[in-house]
């Protein structure tokens, strides 16, 4: 499995980063083989040291993927970064469209691929990102948050293209201003290679690398655009306590792209837990995915899960940006990169 192939390109370069991504993966292999399109396409996995069934996951699949070629490019840990990583794999590839899926995102539908692509050929769009789908376990605070967020980019039921006026990008002052019109997540979205190593790349910062990559191609005089139709199944699989990490981790990786949040009291974020809790309730009481006792059981837990956002939101808006104790103490990805190197 070499790190470049000289072979002719591909239509299609699908990319999954992996790193202890057993659970998912073997899901989406299998879903990527089960593809309807009329195209060539190949998958591109990037491991990043993985200590599980990852690569054997990989292994036991290397050939299966009918026309499609399965390959493999191995990382150490240490060379690991979000957007740096992504870069890497878009000079690997080999496919002109580059599709970039994360190992815990499961493509939902034979048509997916070819519906995810669509946009880059019949719009004006450099870049395409696709409406997640919580899984049926997730917390029904996370399901929420997934929903409102994809909500908030566009209608369920078709396209939303997005792009700056001249007028409105002479209007911005700040990364800030964007909000919600520059959100991407590269946890299944799509571009073309020449546009992401000729015209914008994704930054090399630790984290919000996707947060950063829309915000540069809406500035750039680019468009984006948001497809409901070829949704990923595809929420994170986080205990109690590492869902408050990771809610620092997104608000701190915001914070160091320039979307800065005013500051936040304990009060103030107590009084938002408790607000949240109020229209949480009845929405969980409606959720036909979750049973009786499932309800039962998140209506009392759910306040608890509020309170470990804001309270984590708090300390992400309100910590030095160059206190590396503190960010170390309440960051997920620090926590995990302390397990990594412990083993």
């Amino acid at each position: 499995m070499a790190a470049r192939n000289s072979a002719p390109n591909l239509d299609v370069t699908v990319i999954i980063p992996t790193f202890n991504g057993e659970r998912y993966l073997g899901r989406i292999l299998d879903a990527l083989r089960e593809q309807d399109i009329d195209a060539g396409f190949e998958v591109l996995v990037v491991d990043s040291g993985s200590t599980d069934a990852t690569l054997d996951i990989v292994a036991a699949r290397v050939g299966a993927l009918g026309e499609a070629q399965l390959r493999l490019h191995q990382i150490p840990n240490s060379e690991f970064g979000h957007g740096r990583t992504r870069n890497l794999a878009a000079q690997l590839a080999r496919g002109r469209v580059l599709v970039y899926l994360s190992h815990d995102a499961v493509p939902l539908g034979a048509n997916w691929l070819t519906t995810l692509i669509q946009p880059l050929t019949s719009s004006t769009a450099q870049a395409v990102v696709a409406r997640h789908i919580a899984r049926p376990h997730c917390p029904p605070l996370l399901k929420s948050e997934i929903e409102a967020v994809f909500d908030r980019c566009g209608p369920r039921d078709r396209v939303t293209l997005e792009r700056l006026s001249p007028a409105e990008l002479a209007a911005i002052d700040s990364v800030a201003d964007l909000d919600a019109r520059s959100f991407y997540s590269d946890v299944a979205s799509a571009t073309t290679r020449e546009f992401l190593l000729s015209v914008i790349p994704y930054q090399d910062i630790s984290y919000s690398e996707d947060f950063a990559f829309g915000h540069d191609v809406l500035v750039g005089g680019y468009a984006k655009a948001y497809t409901p139709l070829a949704p990923v199944e595809h929420s994170n699989d986080v205990t109690f306590a590492e869902y408050g990490k990771r809610i620092f981790d997104e608000t701190l990786g915001r914070r160091r792209i320039g979307q800065e949040r005013s500051s936040l009291s304990w009060a103030g974020a107590m009084a938002r837990a408790v607000k949240g809790s109020m229209k949480d309730a009845p929405r969980m009481a409606r959720d036909p995915d979750y049973s009786l006792g499932a309800t039962l059981h998140w209506l009392f837990v759910n306040p608890f899960w509020q309170v470990r956002k804001w309270s984590n939101i708090r300390r992400a808006i309100n910590v030095r940006l160059d206190d590396a104790h503190a960010i170390a103490r309440y960051s997920l990805e620090a926590e995990r990169a302390r397990r990594s190197a412990s083993t």
